[in-house]
């Protein structure tokens, strides 16, 4: 259970980082742009493939914490107690 929710969060903190991360990219001027982003060059104007691939990576981290925290299917569930013994 604990791992569910940790795992859940994580994903839709990495999610925010990268839908941020991607808005930087589309907003930003490459000379502008931190030199520890990837792609830092000046001579570009705004790193738009960078910003695609940061937003669908951000996407696909907000599908994971939606699966993950999922209702729980049968093979889930604790195993039940049979009383009629």
């Amino acid at each position: 259970m604990k791992n569910k929710r940790l795992i859940t969060a994580l994903s839709i903190l990495l999610g925010l980082v990268c839908v941020m991360l991607a808005f930087v990219y589309w907003t930003t001027p490459a000379g502008l742009l931190p030199s520890f982003f990837p792609g830092h060059d000046s001579t570009l104007t705004i790193h738009v493939k960078h910003g695609i691939a940061a937003f669908i990576l951000g996407l696909a981290f907000f599908v994971v914490a939606w699966f993950v925290s999922g209702k729980k299917s049968a093979h889930d569930a604790p195993p039940r107690e049979d009383k009629h013994l």
